[in-house]
């Protein structure tokens, strides 16, 4: 993911603590972060600003993360954009379910600092090697 500017990453989360840890996390990997506390707004972010990376909480107040990833993969985003599902709700078969949703991949919640941006960088570059 080198290039010139710095690459763009859309947070969909309502949990406060949890967005300021994803943000804290990605800006210090010098990435720009784009925030949304609820699937309305992340859809319009993503719209607006065509992030490369779409980090996506299953919990929303407004919509699940099941629907946002459906939404954005059939709204017109570059194919290219990864999607990743971001969430403690790690029961068997939401992976699957996130996969079929649209989503490239899947975090597990509570989320490891220390491995965090590798972990979303591995899925983004596994993605766009296809």
């Amino acid at each position: 993911m080198q290039n010139n500017k710095e690459p763009s990453v859309l947070i969909i989360e309502d949990n406060e603590q949890n967005m300021y840890m994803l943000t804290y996390l990605l800006k210090n990997s010098n990435y720009n972060v784009l925030n949304a506390y609820n699937g309305v707004d992340g859809l319009n972010l993503a719209h607006e600003n065509h992030p490369e990376i779409i980090l996506i909480d299953i919990q929303l107040p407004d919509m699940d993360g099941y629907e946002i990833c459906a939404k954005l993969r059939h709204n017109g985003l570059p194919k290219n954009t990864t999607i990743i599902a971001v969430t403690s709700y790690a029961m068997g078969g939401d992976k699957e379910k996130a996969i079929e949703a649209g989503a490239d991949g899947y975090i597990e919640k509570p989320i490891n600092p220390d491995t965090f941006v590798k972990q979303m960088e591995s899925i983004h570059d596994l993605k766009n090697q296809n």
